[in-house]
């Protein structure tokens, strides 16, 4: 049975224990993706399609052949050449979305943040597999798994939050640097990425388990506009409808620059999509 959010997880004597439940939950309500807790003494799969986080920070051949996936797949779905900072922009949400959940929705449903460095996650992007290693998590001082080896005890909500934006900025941190030279973009434009790519897909995963507007107030407090590197806040407002409905949205701190194939088919969240368009977008057709 699906567990509430906040109860502990059932327990083992892991570190890696402690985020498992998480998962799970997270493959319950979006099947496209599967986070597996290697044990201690398994090997990160290395096959065919399989990359691991810190080959993509070190921007060589790893690299090219992630980012060759997603220019095949431009020319496919939209038969033209795009930009190689588009394609490096692409590349990098694909990657960064999935992996910024790794943290967040532990935090989100049982109150656990993992440490994920780069040299813990691998990424199979076909079948939408990511394996890590946990061997440290922060939790509060009332969660049964404190007593697990690994735990490091924090005070209080605040601190909490605080792990959650360690803990991304030390994965996406290395990843970053991997893609910027590909991007064209300086180091707040990166970070820009990075705090979106937090946001949105905490949101959309929340919407799912039916806890959208949890999951907002919770990543507003998370992101206050003061947590550097991450650029801005999380930016969610509300817009009206066309009966009187509420239709909650964000404004980016980035753009994916999809704008460059499509212009007419912005993103709903895109600085450069209107009130208008994102009422529209937003509103069920009849």
């Amino acid at each position: 049975m699906p567990l509430p959010a906040l109860l502990p997880a059932p327990l083992s004597a892991t570190a890696s224990s402690a985020v498992t439940e998480a998962y799970a939950r997270l493959a319950e309500v979006f099947p496209g993706l599967r986070a597996e807790v290697l044990a201690d003494d398994e090997s990160a799969p290395d096959g065919v399609g399989w990359v691991g986080a810190h080959e993509l920070a070190a921007g060589g051949g790893a690299l090219d052949t992630f980012l060759a996936w997603d220019n095949a797949q431009v020319l496919r779905d939209y038969g033209q050449q795009a930009r190689p900072d588009v394609v490096a922009s692409f590349g990098l949400h694909r990657y960064a979305w999935p992996a910024c959940l790794l943290v967040t929705v532990p935090w989100f449903l049982h109150r656990r943040v993992p440490r994920i460095p780069v040299e813990d996650v691998a990424f199979q992007r076909a079948s939408g597999h990511l394996t890590l290693r946990v061997r440290e998590f922060a939790c509060l001082p009332d969660d049964p798994a404190a007593a697990l080896p690994g735990a490091r005890v924090v005070a209080d909500e605040a601190a909490l939050r605080a792990e959650v934006l360690a803990s991304v900025a030390e994965h996406l941190g290395p990843v970053l640097d991997g893609f910027g030279p590909r991007m064209r973009r300086g180091k707040r434009a990166l970070w820009g990425m990075a705090t979106d790519e937090v946001v949105e897909g905490l949101w959309y995963i929340a919407h799912l388990l039916g806890e959208e507007r949890r999951a907002m107030a919770e990543l507003e407090a998370l992101l206050p506009g003061t947590t550097k590197p991450y650029v801005g806040t999380a930016g969610f407002r509300e817009l009206t409808g066309p009966d009187g409905e509420s239709l909650p949205t964000r404004d980016r701190a980035s753009c994916c620059l999809f704008y460059t194939l499509r212009p007419e088919d912005t993103c709903v969240t895109c600085p450069r999509t209107c009130d208008a368009d994102r009422v529209r977008k937003l509103t069920p057709a009849p």
